[in-house]
């Protein structure tokens, strides 16, 4: 399987890629504001190179519960220059721009980004389809009830893996009706936007489901609240766990993985590549 952001071919294999987490804002619910400058924003992406990253999310908007929106000028000014500085470090490395917002990702796709990261999966800016089609750049759709900041108010489903594949089903349809290649959609259940505890473990036990909607599959689970909950751990404290679910996602046929340390994650998802890879 493979898809083909903009002049690049990004092919899926034994092991998830690893996308790190670059998010240049003031207020995300793990890092905010630690690489809105210039030193430790070079320092950061570094340190994704250094670790291995197959691809790097830019992100200039929260999108943590109960997040308010941040202007289409702000936005831009956060993550330009953090595009600007990813390609001053290396040339090829694919960049997706996490935005929902059609002027973002144009210029941000024109300033060397290459996928268009969508957590309203082409819902919230009508003209989002139009930038994607022009610039034969992917979209990752994800799943998310309401918007961020309301998504947490009492999530409820009758069956939330049927709901989420047919809310995915239903934009996959709308996106290719609209010009959207077949070879440029990603999915995402959307872990944590709009779900419970239990609903983000029934996707877990279930991840393998979503590959029969037959595109690669991405999970953002990295230090997410629903960890806290259930082992009593503060964001900055769960990491290991946040690796220990990746090699259950590597299992689980998982294409991309989402996460803010790359280097465990690259650890979790290396060693599954191994075992499945010995005689």
């Amino acid at each position: 399987m493979k898809i083909i952001a903009k002049n690049k071919i990004i092919s899926f294999g034994i092991r998830p890629l690893v996308m790190g987490i670059l998010n240049v804002t003031p207020d995300s619910f793990s890092d905010g504001g630690r690489f809105t400058q210039h030193k430790p924003l070079n320092a950061q992406i570094k340190n994704i190179l250094d670790n291995g990253a197959d691809l790097i999310d830019v992100g200039g908007e929260s999108t943590r519960p109960y997040a308010d929106p941040v202007s289409e000028q702000e936005e831009l000014r956060r993550v330009l220059p953090a595009i600007t500085s990813i390609r001053a470090q290396h040339h090829s490395i694919p960049i997706s721009i996490d935005t929902t917002k059609a002027e973002v990702a144009h210029q941000a796709l024109n300033a060397g980004a290459d996928i268009i990261n969508d957590i309203s999966a082409l819902r919230f800016d009508p003209a989002m389809i139009q930038v994607a089609v022009a610039h034969e750049a992917p979209v990752i759709l994800m799943h998310m009830r309401k918007t961020p900041k309301d998504m947490q108010d009492e999530p409820k489903y009758d069956d939330v893996i049927q709901e989420i594949m047919e809310f995915l089903a239903e934009r996959i349809s709308w996106a290719t009706e609209h010009g959207l290649g077949r070879q440029r959609i990603i999915v995402d259940p959307g872990l944590g936007f709009g779900k419970t505890v239990v609903h983000n473990l029934t996707i877990l036990k279930n991840l393998r489901v979503f590959k029969n909607l037959g595109y690669p599959l991405m999970v953002g689970h990295s230090r997410k609240a629903f960890i806290g909950k259930l082992l009593a751990l503060e964001t900055q404290e769960r990491d290991l766990a946040t690796a220990m679910i990746s090699s259950w996602c590597a299992a689980q046929r998982a294409d991309i993985i989402r996460a803010h340390d790359v280097e465990k994650t690259m650890q979790a998802v290396r060693l599954h590549e191994a075992i499945l890879q010995t005689p």
